[in-house]
């Protein structure tokens, strides 16, 4: 026979996991499928931040951000579990993941020094703050902050998936994401060469990092989202936004500029080169730099997508 006082504390455990799913469920409901769009963002320093996460200012607003698709190591101890993963990941100890975690708190910090954009759709990112956390993608004046962090070796590439704005599906920028990992890897930088002293050495050849663009404007947002604090709200991007030109728009750009035949080296040329070419879109350009290198561009024919006809517009461009 079951005792009330075992009954009550079963109860409460229950009670307890239903509240507990009731919460998760107001996050998701809190998400939107289309991107807002933040512009001149500036980066807030807090004790708190880390490579992946940190506290942002858009207009009178703060918020509290954690990157998509990748994760860089800790900078404490108060994830233990965590840590020993991060460390047992890049084959190095509990002490030098810490370190690693500090050296990209400050690339991070360093790469957000300039005002930036970010793109979120109020996804929850679960936190210690008081103040909820969004997931999202950071794009500075170099292109997009997770993969710096990558092919810097100060992060993997893991994480909360997403397809990023502009793009059909996430994995192409999963495997870009791979291809600077496994660079970072072969050049022994950040957490890959932590045991060579090379932790605060960087890329050698640093690549064309993405620029995302919202496939839309974003709409103005009256109030946050469920289960949010008063003081979070949206700031929707102004009407002359760069950040949310369409991909065809932008195509159109690049359309304008002229590039001669047999010009091209298939394994150097940048993502706005490689746009330039009659036939290779956004998305193919980042299918190209994703499967290099390349024996020759005949091996363009390998690539997902490039089809025979393709193959035979575009193959001309190239040496």
């Amino acid at each position: 026979m079951i005792s009330r006082s075992s009954f009550s504390l079963r109860f409460a455990r229950i009670a307890l996991v239903g509240a507990a799913v009731l919460w998760a469920a107001v996050v998701d409901l809190g998400a939107r499928d289309e991107w807002t769009v933040l512009e001149n963002c500036r980066f807030i320093g807090n004790p708190a931040d880390d490579g992946d996460s940190f506290h942002v200012s858009a207009g009178a607003k703060e918020y509290i951000f954690r990157l998509y698709l990748v994760d860089a190591p800790e900078t404490d101890e108060m994830t233990p579990a965590r840590l020993v993963e991060q460390a047992k990941y890049f084959a190095i100890t509990v002490p030098q993941a810490i370190e690693v975690g500090e050296a990209a708190k400050g690339f991070t910090r360093e790469k957000l020094s300039e005002p930036f954009t970010v793109f979120t759709r109020w996804s929850g990112a679960m936190g210690r703050s008081k103040i909820e956390r969004f997931y999202a993608f950071v794009q500075t004046k170099d292109g997009d902050l997770g993969e710096q962090l990558v092919r810097n070796g100060l992060a993997r590439n893991y994480g909360f998936k997403a397809v990023p704005p502009g793009l059909k599906n996430s994995r192409i920028e999963l495997e870009k994401l791979q291809q600077f990992e496994d660079e970072a890897r072969h050049e022994k930088i950040g957490g890959w060469g932590v045991n060579v002293g090379r932790l605060n050495v960087r890329a050698q050849k640093p690549p064309s990092f993405s620029v995302f663009v919202a496939e839309k404007k974003a709409r103005p947002r009256a109030k946050p989202p469920a289960n949010t604090f008063s003081q979070i709200s949206a700031t929707p991007a102004p009407a002359s936004s760069t950040a949310a030109i369409s991909p065809v728009e932008v195509k159109k750009s690049h359309a304008k500029e002229k590039i001669e035949l047999g010009k091209i080296d298939i394994n150097s040329a940048t993502e706005k080169e490689l746009k330039m070419i009659p036939g290779i879109g956004p998305v193919m350009a980042v299918r190209i730099i994703a499967a290099r290198p390349f024996r020759s561009a005949d091996d363009l024919k390998k690539v997902n997508g490039i089809g025979d006809k393709n193959y035979a517009k575009i193959r001309p461009y190239f040496q």
